[in-house]
C-alpha cells in the first residue's frame, strides 16, 4: 500500500471558479483541481454572491458568509463535507 504525501507548500491557489456542478481551484504551478460541488452543500445551496465572497487562505479557500473552509489537500485527497450526497441519477 502506498501513501499519498502532499507538499503543502507547492498548493498556492491562483483562482477559483464555480460552475453549475464543478468547483474548480487553479495553483499558481499550473495544475488544475475539480471537485464536484455536491461535495460541498454549504456551496452548492449558496446564492452566487456567497460563492463569490471567497478567501484564498495560505493552506485554502474561506467563504465567510458560509462559514466554509476547504483545505487544498483535501480537495486533492478527496475529501468531501459531511453529509455530503451524489445527485439522483436519471
Amino acid at each position: 500500500m502506498t501513501t499519498l504525501e502532499i507538499d503543502v507548500a507547492d498548493l498556492k491557489v491562483a483562482k477559483v471558479q464555480i460552475g453549475a456542478t464543478d468547483l474548480l481551484v487553479s495553483l499558481e504551478d499550473g495544475r488544475l483541481i475539480s471537485t464536484p460541488l455536491w461535495w460541498y452543500p454549504k456551496l452548492q445551496q449558496a446564492s452566487k454572491a456567497q460563492r463569490a465572497n471567497h478567501e484564498i487562505m495560505p493552506m485554502g479557500l474561506h467563504w465567510p458568509d458560509l462559514d466554509e473552509d476547504l483545505s487544498i489537500a483535501g480537495m486533492l485527497s478527496g475529501y468531501r463535507s459531511p453529509g455530503a450526497r451524489p445527485p439522483p441519477r436519471g
